[in-house]
C-alpha cells in the first residue's frame, strides 16, 4: 500500500498534465551494478549503507520501513531532522556486517558499491544474498564508472543526474511508491533547469575556471579534488567552468604547486561532518588556503572566491542538484572584473 502522507505531498507537485504510475508488479527484477536482483514483495525492513539512499527513502515517504541507517557525511536534509532522529544510526561511518544483519533487513541500500560489491568493506553481495536479503547499489555508483580500478574508481563517462533518477525511480518501483518516485524526478529535474537557466542569465567569463576541495590526509600534503568526470565536472559543464584538474579519475590528489599554477577563479571546498583527516573541518580548510605560502597568493583566494558546499553534494547523489544550485547562486554574487 502506498503512503498517504507522501502522496500529498507528492500531488502537490504534479504538473497537470503528469500522468500517474501504475503499481508494482512482483517479483521486481532487475540488473543492478551488473547484478542479476529480484525483490519479491515491497521491502518492511531496510538498512541503508550511505546517505543518498537513505535520504532518497525519506523522501519518497519510506522513513517507516527504514531500520537503521550509516556512511553519513553531512547531517540530514532539514526537512528529515525529526525523522532521522527516530531512526537507529548503526555507524557515522562503514558498519560491521553483523550490525547490518542483526537489524533483520529484507534489503540493504547501497551508496557506494566498494561498500556492498564484489569486494565490498561491509560485505559482498553474494553474502547478503545468501541469507535472503536483497541489496540494491545506487546506480550513480557504478553506471558510467569503474570501481575495479581501487580507492574511489574511475569514470568511464562522465555522471550525468539521470543515474540519480534512475536510482530513484528503481527504488521507487521495488518499493510500490512509482508515484512519489515521479514527482521527485519532477521536481530535481526543475531545480536542475533553474540552476543551469541562473547562470545563463550571468555575465561570466567564458575562461572561468575552478578546483573542488573535497579533504586531504593532512594540511598542506597534496589534497583529494574533483576529475573530470563525477559530480563537480557535472555542475561545473552545466555551468559553464572549466575543470582545472583534467583527471578522469574520481578523487586524485593533486599538489598544491600544481593547482596554483593553474589558478582557478573559483574555490569549492567541502563541508561536512566526518573528521577522518584533518582537512575535513572546513576552517582548517579555510586558514591553510589563507596562510600557505603558495596558495594564499591564488588568485580564488586573493579575491575571496571560495564557496562552501555539502561534501554530500560534491559525490554522485541527489545533493549534486543542490550544490549545482549553491554554486549558481554563489556565482552571481561575484565580480570577476
Amino acid at each position: 500500500m502506498k503512503h498517504v502522507c507522501y502522496s500529498l505531498i507528492a500531488a502537490s507537485l504534479l504538473p497537470a498534465s503528469f500522468a500517474l504510475a501504475s503499481d508494482t508488479t512482483y517479483p521486481v527484477n532487475l540488473t543492478n551494478c551488473g547484478v542479476e536482483i529480484s525483490v519479491a514483495s515491497p521491502p518492511e525492513q531496510t538498512v541503508t549503507v550511505g546517505q543518498l539512499a537513505t535520504e532518497i527513502l525519506y523522501s519518497l515517504g519510506l522513513a517507516d520501513r527504514v531500520v537503521g541507517t550509516s556512511v553519513w557525511f553531512n547531517p540530514v536534509l532539514p526537512q528529515f531532522t525529526d525523522v532521522n532522529e527516530q531512526i537507529e544510526r548503526i555507524a557515522n561511518d562503514d558498519p560491521s556486517f553483523e550490525a547490518v544483519v542483526n537489524k533483520r533487513p529484507d534489503l540493504v541500500a547501497v551508496q557506494y558499491e566498494w561498500h556492498v560489491g564484489p569486494t565490498g568493506s561491509v560485505a559482498s553481495q553474494d553474502q547478503f544474498h545468501e541469507l535472503g536479503i536483497a541489496t540494491y547499489i545506487m546506480p550513480a555508483d557504478c553506471d558510467t564508472k569503474d570501481n575495479s580500478t581501487g580507492g574511489d574508481g574511475t569514470r568511464t563517462a562522465a555522471f550525468s543526474t539521470e543515474s540519480i533518477y534512475k536510482g530513484i525511480t528503481e527504488l521507487a518501483e521495488i518499493y510500490d511508491v512509482q508515484d512519489a518516485g515521479k514527482a521527485l524526478v519532477t521536481d530535481l529535474n526543475a531545480r536542475e533547469e533553474h540552476a543551469i537557466n541562473l547562470a545563463s542569465s550571468l555575465d561570466l567569463p567564458e575562461d572561468l575556471s575552478a578546483v573542488f576541495w573535497f579533504s586531504s590526509t593532512d594540511l598542506g600534503v597534496s589534497p583529494f579534488v574533483a576529475g573530470q568526470l563525477g559530480a563537480p565536472g557535472y555542475m561545473m559543464d552545466k555551468l559553464g567552468i572549466r575543470n582545472v584538474i583534467e583527471s578522469d579519475e574520481e578523487w586524485p590528489t593533486v599538489g598544491w604547486e600544481s593547482i596554483a599554477k593553474a589558478d582557478p577563479d573559483v574555490i569549492v571546498i567541502a563541508a561536512m561532518d566526518r573528521r577522518r583527516f584533518p582537512a575535513d573541518d572546513i576552517e582548517a580548510k579555510r586558514e591553510f588556503l589563507h596562510n600557505d605560502p603558495v596558495t594564499s597568493e591564488m588568485t580564488a583566494v586573493r579575491n575571496n572566491r571560495i564557496v562552501e558546499m555539502d561534501a554530500h553534494a560534491m559525490s554522485a547523489t541527489m545533493r549534486s542538484i543542490y550544490g549545482l544550485e549553491s554554486l549558481a547562486e554563489a556565482l552571481s554574487t561575484m565580480s570577476f572584473n
